[in-house]
């Protein structure tokens, strides 16, 4: 095989739908758009959410206070670049799922109030349509902290979000995180952060490969 038939092997491939764009979205974003020789071709990225004072991440990636999330990283994509990133400014509910109306790999990284029904319906939604899912169990926790990708067939039954969505019939669906919650005593850090946002920006890629 030929130098240029190896390049054309290694070009942008996969449709990656991000469900939700707060600190791990965005790092989630920022790391699949950075893959080189590979990666997605067109990332399409869910959140209603604007940057506020306190989203410091997206201010140090130049977002303005105001500012849609998800416009945001069209912004950083920019003029030229080779992916194709849709940014929807909208949040997705169980009332709007037909939005998401295909792609390779639905990513769900939403946070805030009980938001377990929506991951769910979400997750159903997309594995009615042949796409592959991955979401989050818990992303607590300070340095030393494991981050884990597990099936959630083999989850562990008593983290309640494995538990709840168990009980809501979901199956061959994608986990990562540290498996602590909002009721153990860590709180959310930017170093754990990146560690989850490193395993499941990579699960991803495997999963879309998968596809291929």
């Amino acid at each position: 095989m030929t130098i240029a038939e190896l390049e054309r092997k290694k070009a942008p491939h996969g449709d990656i739908i991000l469900v939700g764009l707060g600190r791990l979205g965005l790092r989630t974003a920022i790391n699949l758009m950075q893959v080189n020789r590979g990666g997605p071709a067109r990332i399409t990225a869910f959140d209603g959410q604007t940057i506020s004072a306190d989203d410091l991440i997206f201010r140090m990636y130049g977002g303005r206070i105001g500012e849609y999330k998800t416009s945001l990283l069209k912004r950083l994509a920019g003029p030229g670049y080779s992916r194709e990133i849709i940014d929807v400014n909208t949040y997705i509910t169980t009332e709007n799922l037909d939005l998401i109306t295909g792609g390779d790999v639905v990513c769900i990284e939403i946070a805030g109030g009980d938001t377990l029904p929506t991951t769910a319906a979400i997750i159903q939604h997309a594995q009615s349509l042949g796409m592959q899912t991955i979401s989050t169990m818990g992303v607590f926790g300070i340095s030393g902290d494991p981050v884990h990708a597990v099936w959630i067939e083999d989850a562990d039954p008593n983290n309640p979000i494995v538990a709840t969505l168990r009980n809501a019939g979901i199956k061959n669906h994608r986990l990562v995180g540290t498996g602590k919650l909002i009721r153990d005593w860590e709180p959310v850090t930017p170093y754990i952060i990146d560690k989850v946002a490193e395993i499941i920006s990579s699960e991803i890629l495997i999963l879309t490969e998968q596809r291929s």
